[in-house]
Formats: structure tokens, sequence, C-alpha cells
């Protein structure tokens, strides 16, 4: 009897202890921030394949963003599976229309590729390298030396970035273990031996991961920031974290890694509703995205006093002007361009 009384108290102890550390944590991540970056840079995200997904014409979308958006930056991805068509044969043909018409404008560009690149499924690999793990990894280097060649004097391109989100593990149709830390240096260690010029962006999860093993390997982190979901069995969720949140995680990456440069590569202002956004209403659209929200997030996110951020969106708001008659958040990212 004796044991158990002193077990429970122990239990009991350790709990509380939990409960403390727990309270002060989120005292720490929610304690009010007065000091903000309004010189943040923002840009946008696109992806081709979520245009045509949304129905829309993705080459007059994409000119809309550069010419009544007027963006500045802008992340575009070269997708694997869309790239290598056939073992072997590559077309580049959209990612280049994409650079030269950005090129044209002055407008400043990332470039994603690798297994996981922006966008849904998250891995984009040709169905012929699916099975083969280690063919499928000799033929992405190859790609990806490739693509380098091919776009390295291409001055408005400013930042490689190397997989999306790689070490997020759980999320994304991908082959069980498609990527790892090792394939992830390899991919480094290529782009740096054949342009050592430009900046490598590795991306992480803002909300689930530490982001040590990306900002370790990257000369830039990139993390992704997202403030409501809707994540089963619990319906509606916002993140119940302030903006020191980004910043304590920026300062022990800095202590544990080094890194100095944070950005936010994936600023939701899109909605994350509870099926496909074309088989929910705009108005359930608009519980985790609208005009008011969208204002909000970037407010937060200046808070963070990171550099850049790029929004997540953008097709989605040219759908709503387009095909809803609804041009708010369209014309209020005009504002914040």
């Amino acid at each position: 009897m004796f044991i158990i009384k002193w077990l429970l108290k122990i239990v009991f102890k350790i709990l509380i202890f939990v409960i403390v550390l727990v309270g002060l944590f989120w005292l720490l991540f929610n304690w009010p921030v007065k000091s903000q970056n309004d010189d943040m840079k923002f840009g946008v995200s696109f992806a081709h394949h979520h245009a045509e997904s949304l129905e829309m014409d993705w080459k007059e979308t994409y000119t809309a963003i550069l010419d009544d958006l007027k963006v500045e930056r802008m992340r575009i991805a070269a997708y694997w599976d869309r790239v290598e068509i056939e073992n072997g044969n590559y077309d580049f043909s959209d990612v280049d229309w994409q650079v030269k018409e950005a090129q044209k404008r002055n407008v400043k560009l990332t470039l994603a590729f690798g297994i996981k690149t922006p966008r849904w499924p998250e891995c984009h690999i040709p169905d012929f390298y699916l099975e083969n793990k280690a063919e499928r990894e000799e033929a992405l280097l190859k790609f990806e030396e490739i693509l380098i060649e091919r776009y390295k004097n291409y001055d408005n391109i400013i930042y490689w970035q190397v997989e999306n989100e790689p070490f997020l593990q759980f999320f994304g149709d991908c082959p069980e273990g498609a990527i790892d830390e090792e394939l992830v240096d390899k991919e480094i260690t290529l782009v740096k031996k054949l342009d050592s010029s430009r900046e490598i962006i590795v991306t992480d999860s803002g909300e689930l991961s530490t982001w040590w093993q990306a900002a370790e390997r990257g000369d830039i982190l990139g993390s992704t920031l997202y403030r409501m979901i809707y994540k089963p069995p619990y319906g509606y969720v916002t993140y119940p974290l302030g903006p020191n949140f980004f910043r304590v995680k920026a300062l022990l990456a800095r202590l544990v890694t080094g890194q100095e440069n944070f950005i936010i590569s994936e600023l939701q202002a899109e909605p994350w509703p509870k099926a496909w956004i074309m088989h929910v209403s705009v108005e359930e659209q608009f519980k985790t995205m609208n005009p008011e929200k969208f204002e909000e997030i970037v407010e937060y996110t200046k808070k963070t006093n990171f550099s850049e951020a790029y929004l997540w969106g953008v097709e989605w708001w040219y759908w709503l002007k387009e095909t809803q008659g609804s041009p708010e958040m369209w014309e209020l990212a005009k504002e914040i361009m």
C-alpha cells in the first residue's frame, strides 16, 4: 500500500511539472509582440497543375499574377513527373515558359525541385521510378543536374529550393522511405558543385518540426505558417500559437545550427476545408480563409520578424475572382504586394 501511495505521489508531481512546463511555454509563445517587420518582402507560390485542378487556364493565371498583381517575387517548381514524361526524355517547356515570362518582368524566382515539391501529392515521382529506390535516386540526381545546368544562367532565379519539407515524413502520398538525410545531402552537394552563386533553401513545417535538420543544411530555412485548418475528428482548429512561437524556434535553431536566415516559404492564404476546394461551398472555404483572416495572418507574420514570406493560394484568389465574382482576396493581395 505504501509503495502504491508513493508511486501515485511521484506520478502526481510529474503531472504537475508537465502542466506547469506546458503553461510556461504557452505563455512564452503567446506573449504579446510589439515589434514587427514592416519591410517584410511578400511574394507568392505558384503551381501550374493546381491552377489546372481549379479548371483554370494556368498560363492565363500566371500572366495575371505577373501583370495584374505585379508580384516581385515568386516561387515555382520543376515537377519531376511533368518534366521527365518518359524514361530519360525531358520536356522543360512549361518551366521554360514560366522562367522566361518572369524574367521579362524582372520578377525574382525561387525554383524548387526534388522528389517532394510544393502541392499535393507532395511527392512528384515519374511512375516508372516508383518501385526501385536506387534507380530513382540516380535518375533524380541526373534530372537535377540537367535542370541546374539549364537554368543557372537566368539571373532572375535568386534561390534554389532543394526538396519541400523533406523531413516531414508523414505528410504526402510518397513511397515509404522516399527521402532520407543521405539523399538530401547528395542533392545539396550536387547543387553547390554545379552552381555556388545562389543560396539554397531547405524548408520544414512551421508547427510540426524543430527545424534543426533543415536549418543545418540550407543557406536559408524556409518555414510554413498556418493559422487555421480542418483536422478530423476535431473539426476546424486554430493553432494556439502567437508570433513568438516562430521567434523562439528561430532562436533555438540559430543556437543549435548557426542558421541566421529564416523566411516563410509557405504562408497560408487559401482555405484548408474539410474536403477538396471544388467540392465545398465558398462559404465553407471562407471558414479558414477570407479577406479578414488574410489581413490578420499578414500582420501576424510581420511579427515573426522574418525577412520574406511567400503567400500560398494565388491560384485560388484568381479562381474566386474569375469564376465566383469574388475579387476581394485578389484585390487585397495587390495592396499587400
